[in-house]
């Protein structure tokens, strides 16, 4: 399988540069899998595709304001985007993207702060310290890591709105973007509805957004992210796939997470699970634990857009998304949403 056969038509103006002026009131594209039916509703009507008994899992991380502008010596401007590294107990070093041209040995300034560039790396990646936490730093010098296709600078806005209303615990560069439509009244309804809610932690980095650098699917690798399920989402799940409930990941974050421990959570007796999750999901894949998918419109050529297809099926998904082009769907972080069914 080629990276190129997982591709389609995005106009420049299908992708949304601002959150909807109220959280929750995006569109959502409804796709039955099995038939490739497709249905137009709205976001808060999920609970209307869910039953008593079956589960939702959120990804309840929180994103950092890992994106930091810096001044070389000579006044020049460059970006830093801080990683995830949940291995570094040293918060004065961290790796980082990087735009514009930068080199080993080289002092930046940061909001008055020296930040040494210690090695540069393959991929636009470097290796960056400080006489200063680093994530510290961020949080007071830094700004919300926006996509760059949205081409602006983030805003007081973004600080509340590139983030979940569950958001809890820090460590992501970029928002699981379909909970970012998700809302406390959706939540009560689904409760009130039976639908247990289950919550999981994966923090986003690379392996979620670094580009496929080859045309060859199976020679991507995927970069690996620290997750986290605690034993009460195991035990949930494992009612539900006992007792034939459906099995609901908002995200594809989440459905990464769910099936990389899949084993844990179908096989073990319940217990809290970690690790680094580096699965990559791409048709042909056979989904163990997750049912459906709820997720927004991703980019071409992407591993999130193959996860999708994985799910739908890429004859369903590739006419779904034209359609959804057509019916003027706003795509990618900021936009509209889809549920993959059954």
């Amino acid at each position: 399988m080629r990276v190129s056969d997982y591709s389609y038509d995005l106009p420049e103006e299908r992708i949304a540069q601002f959150p909807p002026k109220v959280r929750g009131t995006s569109r959502l594209l409804v796709l039955h899998k099995q038939s490739g039916r497709l249905e137009h509703r709205n976001y808060a009507d999920l609970a209307d595709y869910l039953s008593a008994g079956d589960v939702l899992v959120l990804n309840d991380t929180k994103v950092i304001k890992a994106r930091l502008v810096a001044l070389n010596d000579k006044g020049q401007q460059r970006e830093l985007l801080l990683l995830e590294d949940h291995h570094n107990t040293d918060f004065m070093r961290r790796r980082a993207l990087y735009r514009g041209k930068i080199h080993a040995g080289e002092r930046l300034m940061v909001s008055e702060i020296p930040v040494a560039v210690e090695t540069v790396l393959d991929g636009g990646i470097a290796e960056i310290s400080a006489q200063a936490n680093l994530l510290e730093l961020a949080e007071h010098a830094g700004s919300v890591p926006l996509p760059p296709y949205m081409h602006r600078q983030a805003t007081a806005e973004d600080i509340k709105r590139y983030q979940t209303v569950f958001a809890k615990k820090a460590g992501s560069v970029a928002a699981p973007t379909a909970s970012l439509n998700f809302t406390q009244g959706l939540h009560q309804r689904l409760e009130q509805k039976g639908v247990h809610i289950a919550r999981l932690t994966l923090h986003v980095g690379l392996g979620t957004f670094l580009p496929i650098r080859s045309d060859d699917i199976e020679g991507h690798h995927m970069h690996s992210e620290y997750f986290e399920i605690p034993k009460e989402t195991i035990k949930i799940l494992q009612n539900a796939h006992t007792n034939g409930y459906k099995i609901v990941a908002l995200g594809t974050t989440v459905a990464r997470t769910l099936e990389f421990a899949g084993d844990h959570i179908l096989k073990d007796p319940a217990h809290d699970v970690s690790g680094e999750a580096d699965i990559f999901i791409y048709p042909g894949y056979k989904f163990n634990v997750v049912d459906y998918l709820l997720t927004n419109f991703h980019a071409p050529k992407t591993t999130v857009l193959m996860l999708a297809a994985a799910m739908a099926g890429w004859d369903h998904l590739h006419h779904a998304y034209k359609e959804a082009v057509r019916q003027e769907y706003a795509f990618l972080s900021y936009g509209d949403s889809m549920l993959i069914t059954g």
